[in-house]
């Protein structure tokens, strides 16, 4: 641990940063320092990322049938018209994101599967906020939610005024229809549904910004890192269920598949890290990692070093028990989201699992990172499919 000048108390020690995540006695997400002087401004008092003790256990209570697996399987469903916008893509509508990148592939075309990733994200934003995801409501959602997040840096512990009232303004646009989807209290529609789970207006309101802001850069950044760190691994194949050595086809094979799938995108999890710092206010003076602590100092665990302290990318190596899922937390405010953002992550691996059945490759070429956003992230990365064999230039 080490003190930094304007940042705080740095942890980079997964088994110190765990002992800090479930220490709620003396460790909060509200007092200086913490989440709660960023967000609260922006979203209220009353969202998850900005509360402590039995309300904060009450919300979650209220919320977890939003992300039940089938409720999540729903949200995630590629039913309309969002249509992904890659290289020589004309605009026009498609059946959507996922199926027209399947279709785009199999035809030979090159793909960015950021711009997918995009398009899938943004359209599991309009769910949420009561949106038919069109094109145009998806590319507007996108925007503004990162328009949010790109303003938060490590060493500014709270935005600035003119941020703030400016981030009020594009969730309140970004809100409206969540808002009316509320009052009509259609439980069709996610904020309908949280009416009829027993929130007010304002807390199904807090936590719909709140899901939208801390879930989108997380999917958008992780699936095209996901593909990239395959590709240059040699762990496609496996990825996507082929070349496994799990044996001929049958029940038990594909759960070995799947397992397989499994342990590489959680490690792959593990050395991009999603949420690569989390925050903290010491709410009583205690001794953590040796150091003593005082009230009122700001904690902050370097997740990205807790994380990849481990080594490089190795889904073959066991999982270390300080480390695991500690992208998302720890203890009684571990990522409530956690669901829908791995279904989102499963829907395009499906998507190009058969692909990759036929004998082609997936093949990564073109990268483009992005500037400006809260987590390492490509702005573009071109994926195309290529007879099997070897050499992936294209």
């Amino acid at each position: 641990m080490a003190r930094i000048p304007r940042v705080g108390l740095v942890v980079s020690d997964a088994a110190i940063a765990r002992e800090v995540l479930l220490d709620v006695e003396h460790f909060s997400k509200v007092g200086p320092g913490s989440p709660s002087e960023l967000w609260t401004p922006i979203l209220g008092p009353s969202v998850l990322l900005n509360m402590e003790g039995a309300e904060h256990a009450a919300m979650r209570r209220a919320l977890g049938p939003i992300f039940a697996p089938r409720a999540v399987r729903e949200l995630v469903r590629d039913r309309e018209v969002v249509g992904a916008r890659g290289a020589g893509s004309r605009g026009q509508a498609s059946g959507g994101a996922l199926p027209e990148m399947v279709a785009r592939l199999d035809a030979g075309e090159a793909v960015d599967l950021a711009g997918v990733v995009a398009a899938q994200a943004g359209a599991v934003i309009c769910r949420l906020v009561g949106l038919s995801p069109t094109d145009a409501a998806v590319r507007d959602s996108m925007a503004a939610a990162q328009a949010v997040t790109g303003m938060v840096r490590l060493h500014r512990r709270r935005l600035t005024t003119s941020q703030v009232v400016h981030a009020r303004r594009v969730l309140g646009g970004l809100t409206a229809s969540a808002r009316e989807a509320y009052r009509v209290g259609d439980e069709s529609t996610v904020p309908g549904r949280m009416r009829g789970l027993g929130l007010s207006e304002h807390e199904a309101m807090g936590a719909v910004g709140a899901f939208v802001l801390t879930g989108t850069e997380t999917i958008q950044s992780f699936v095209p890192r996901l593909l990239a760190i395959a590709h240059d691994t040699g762990w496609m194949e496996r990825l996507l269920g082929v070349d496994g050595g799990v044996g001929e086809p049958g029940p038990g094979v594909e759960a070995s598949r799947r397992g397989l799938r499994h342990r590489v995108v959680e490690e792959a999890l593990r050395v991009t890290v999603p949420s690569p710092a989390m925050l903290r206010s010491v709410r009583a003076d205690t001794v953590v990692g040796g150091q003593r602590v005082r009230a009122g100092d700001r904690v902050v665990i370097a997740t990205v070093n807790c994380c990849r302290a481990v080594g490089e990318f190795d889904p073959d190596r066991p999982a270390d028990p300080d480390v695991r899922h500690l992208w998302f937390g720890a203890g009684p405010h571990f990522c409530l989201g956690m669901p829908l953002a791995m279904a989102q992550v499963e829907a395009v691996l499906d998507a190009l699992a058969p692909l990759a059945a036929t004998g082609r490759r997936m093949v990564v070429g073109r990268r483009r990172p992005a500037h400006g956003v809260l987590v390492p992230a490509y702005r573009r990365l071109w994926v195309t499919l290529a007879p099997e064999g070897p050499g992936d230039a294209w």
